[in-house]
C-alpha cells in the first residue's frame, strides 16, 4: 500500500530550465535511475519537439521499467499523433486555463478551449491512451471555470487532472482550500504541480496533498523553469518522515539520482540545499557536536544513513575541544582534552584570518601541541 504517488518531470518541467539540455543518453539513465528509485510516473519529454526527442522518449519506453511513461502534449491532435508513434500509451495534455492565458495568449475564448479540449482528449483516449489533463495557470483561474474545465474532460476519457500553480502564486492555506474545493466536486484523481516563484513549492504540494491531491509533480532538485519546481527529495522525505506516509521510494539512491541530475544539467547545488547539500549533515558548533555525539537525534531530523549519506563533524570558528577528540580519532589520533584545549585555540586564530583550516592545519597543530607538552615534561 502507498499513500501517494510521485510523477517525476525532471525530464520534461526540469529540462526547460533556462539552459538545461540533456544529452539522450543523460535522458535515458536519469529515467532508469527514477525507475530503480520507485518513481510512479516519469514524464520522459515531448515528442512534437521533434524526431531525437521522439527517439529518445522511444528507448525510455523500450526499458519496460515499472513507471508508467508519461509524455507532454499541447493541445493538438498532432502532439498526440507524435506520442502514438513513440509508443506512448500514458498521455498528458496541457490547456490553458486562465483568462491570461486563453485571452492574451491564444486570442481565443473559453468556449473554443473547452470544445479543442474535448476533441483531442477524446481522440487520445479513443486509441486507447490513458489520458490526464493539465490545466495550465490554474491557481489563476476561477474555480467553478477549472470545475467545468476537468469535468468536460472526464466526460472526453481523462482520468487524472493537474492543478498546475505555474507561476507558484498560491500559499499553504490557498493551496488546501482550492485543491479540497475541486477534489469535493469531481470525479478523477489530481495532480498538483507546484513552481517555487516565492519558496513554497513544497509546502504548498503538502497542503495539496491533505487536500486530497495524491499524485505528487515534482522533480529532481527542483529543477524547472524560472526558480523552479517542487523538489522531490524534499516533498518525498517530508511525506515520508514528518507524515509516516507509505512509499516505495528507495531513499538510498536519492544522492546518486541527485548528483547526476547536477552533473547533467550544470545546475550546481547549494551547500545548504535541504535534504541533498553538501553541508546539512555537517555539524561545527561545540554545543552541537557535544550533543550529536552523545545522541544524533539532538541534531539531526532524521539518520542521513536513509539516504545514502552520513554525518560529518567539521572544525571551524566555533568549534570545541570535544570536535577535536573526535576529528582525530576518526584519524586513529588518541589526544588528551589538555592537548585538545590547545589545538582548540589555534583553530580559533587561524580560522579568523583563513576561513578553513584542513585536515593537514590540523594534523600539523597536533604535532606542535605534542612538542609543546614534551618539552614542558
Amino acid at each position: 500500500m502507498q499513500d501517494f504517488y510521485i510523477v517525476d518531470t525532471t525530464l520534461r518541467d526540469g529540462e526547460q530550465a533556462p539552459g538545461v539540455a540533456f544529452f539522450k543518453k543523460e535522458k535515458v539513465k536519469i529515467a532508469k535511475m527514477l525507475d530503480e528509485a520507485g518513481v510512479d510516473i516519469i514524464e520522459a519529454g515531448i515528442p512534437i519537439m521533434g524526431k531525437e526527442e521522439m527517439e529518445c522518449i522511444e528507448q525510455i519506453i523500450a526499458m519496460q521499467g515499472k513507471a508508467k511513461i508519461l509524455t507532454w502534449n499541447r493541445m493538438h491532435k498532432r502532439d498526440v499523433d507524435a506520442s502514438l508513434r513513440c509508443g506512448a500509451e500514458n498521455i498528458h495534455i496541457a490547456v490553458p486555463a486562465s483568462d491570461i492565458q486563453i485571452w492574451q495568449k491564444l486570442k481565443k475564448d473559453r468556449s473554443w478551449v473547452m470544445k479543442e479540449m474535448q476533441k483531442v482528449v477524446s481522440y487520445a483516449a479513443e486509441k486507447g491512451c490513458s489520458v490526464s489533463v493539465g490545466a495550465e495557470d490554474a491557481s489563476r483561474t476561477e474555480e467553478d471555470c477549472l470545475i467545468e474545465l476537468y469535468k468536460k474532460a472526464f466526460q472526453a476519457g481523462a482520468r487524472r487532472f493537474r492543478y498546475a500553480d505555474t507561476l507558484g502564486v498560491l500559499n499553504p492555506t490557498s493551496s488546501y482550500q482550492k485543491i479540497k474545493r475541486i477534489q469535493e466536486n469531481i470525479d478523477g484523481e489530481l495532480d498538483f504541480h507546484g513552481h517555487n516563484d516565492f519558496g513554497m513549492a513544497t509546502a504548498n504540494t503538502l497542503s495539496a496533498f491533505q487536500a486530497g491531491a495524491k499524485y505528487i509533480s515534482c522533480s529532481v532538485n527542483g529543477l524547472g523553469e524560472r526558480a523552479g519546481n517542487t523538489a522531490l527529495e524534499e516533498i518525498v522525505m517530508v511525506l515520508k518522515i514528518l507524515f509516516e506516509c507509505e512509499h516505495p521510494f528507495e531513499g538510498k539512491k536519492m544522492m546518486t539520482l541527485s548528483q547526476l541530475v547536477e552533473q547533467a544539467s550544470g545546475r550546481i547545488i547549494g551547500d545548504g540545499k535541504p535534504i541533498v547539500g553538501k553541508m546539512v549533515f555537517s555539524h561545527e558548533s561545540g554545543i552541537h557536536v557535544d550533543g550529536l555525539l552523545k545522541s544524533r537525534n539532538c541534531y539531526e531530523a532524521f539518520s542521513p544513513e536513509e539516504i545514502g549519506r552520513k554525518t560529518e563533524v567539521i572544525l571551524g570558528k566555533h568549534s570545541g575541544s570535544i570536535a577535536v577528540i573526535h576529528c582525530l580519532q576518526e584519524m586513529g589520533i588518541e589526544i588528551a582534552k589538555k592537548q585538545s584545549d590547545e589545538i582548540v585555540k589555534m583553530i580559533h586564530q587561524i580560522y579568523t584570518h583563513n576561513k578553513k583550516p584542513d585536515i593537514d592545519f590540523l594534523l600539523k597543530q597536533w604535532t606542535q601541541v605534542n612538542k609543546k607538552v614534551a618539552s614542558r615534561a
